[in-house]
């Protein structure tokens, strides 16, 4: 039963046969992954970025990950955008330079990742590129929120008002913005639960819930062809570190479960939302020239994609541990006078994180983009 064929609520559509809960994991992966992350922070930060660093080797997408989970890293806002591209057969990509909305073509219409920063740019960038490409924008039928910052719903709403389009967040970020009531917000419309599976025509993408970035972010995997030869890819929800070293940890947690995810279901294309952040730029450009040749270079290949999350984890561990170094270099010495803040509550020097809200209101440890 479709969403379009069903009579049913909403609601009850969500829970259907449009939408499948994937099984649980293993007790046993969850307490490794536990595991691993009670450890995380144990040994120097310097170590660990060294060690991401030697992950990375002279591979650009990989430099380019160790580069945004840096500490003081910043994305410049001001990005030349690209021409919108057809990064395979079935996968657009429109952008401004600073973020990218993604486009699954399936047989049944278009599930939209993410929509821009706001209704100007769905309207002046997200429709007519996609027209460019031969993709009608009446077609999109799903606005899938990665997380719920403006850069990546602010779009969402004009395109369900425009065109009818479910808009989709996780639970968590829906409350977020319910919260921080930013502008362009999308009226609260469908939940995506961990695990869940969106079937749309030909095309099925599963979506898994990876709070860091923000406590809802939500990173995917779903079939992509080149040239009409099958691939998986994921498309990571939420880069950018948050400030607090428990939503660190939160974040490597997930990294660790997401991996393995991936691992389960053969990944080997990876792309993501801000292609600043893993030489995404860069590489629609190669493939736009012909420079790749017949590749496609978002086709990274099973170890590769490995790599890649393993080069994020040993970032994030090097992020605790420097939090952890910050707290000790911090703490007063024995009889001294005062209180110092603990790490987890107060900003690192150069912390990718933003301000905080003044003293009198509650301290947040979230990123506002990336």
């Amino acid at each position: 039963m479709s969403f379009e064929q069903s009579s049913l609520s909403r609601r009850a559509l969500l829970v259907t046969s449009a939408l499948l809960p994937l099984a649980g994991g293993a007790a046993e992966a969850s307490a490794a992954v536990s595991a691993a992350v009670s450890a995380a922070g144990a040994g120097r930060a310097k170590d660990y970025y060294d060690r991401a660093a030697g992950l990375a080797g002279d591979d650009p997408v990989l430099r380019q990950l160790v580069k945004a989970l840096s500490p003081g890293a910043a994305m410049p806002e001001e990005v030349k955008a690209p021409k919108p591209l057809k990064i395979f057969d079935n996968v657009a990509v429109v952008s401004t330079g600073f973020v990218s909305a993604t486009a699954l073509l399936t047989s049944g219409g278009v599930i939209l990742i993410d929509a821009l920063g706001s209704p100007d740019e769905a309207k002046k960038i997200i429709v007519p590129e996609l027209r460019s490409l031969g993709v009608d924008p009446s077609t999109i039928k799903y606005v899938v929120a990665a997380h719920g910052h403006g850069d990546h719903f602010g779009g969402a709403q004009y395109l369900a008002d425009r065109y009818g389009a479910r808009v989709m967040m996780a639970p968590a970020d829906w409350r977020l913005v319910a919260t921080d009531r930013p502008a362009n917000a999308p009226k609260r419309d469908l939940d995506i639960a961990d695990g869940q599976r969106l079937t749309l025509g030909d095309t099925t993408v599963t979506f898994h819930h990876t709070p860091g970035h923000t406590p809802g972010t939500v990173s995917s995997i779903f079939p992509v062809r080149w040239r009409g030869q099958r691939h998986t890819a994921m498309l990571w929800g939420g880069t950018n570190p948050p400030t607090a070293t428990r939503d660190k940890r939160a974040y490597l947690a997930s990294v660790l479960a997401f991996a393995a995810r991936m691992r389960q279901a053969g990944v080997d294309v990876e792309l993501n939302n801000h292609g600043l952040c893993d030489h995404g730029l860069a590489r629609m450009e190669e493939l736009r020239s012909g420079s790749s040749g017949a590749g496609n270079p978002f086709v990274v290949g099973a170890p590769r994609a490995q790599r890649f999350m393993k080069v994020m984890e040993t970032m994030l561990r090097g992020r605790i541990a420097a939090d952890r170094e910050a707290g000790a270099a911090a703490r007063p010495a024995a009889g001294s006078a005062g209180p110092v803040a603990s790490a987890a509550a107060r900003p690192m020097a150069g912390s990718a994180g933003p301000a905080t809200r003044p003293a009198a209101g509650p301290v947040r440890s979230i990123p506002r983009c990336c």
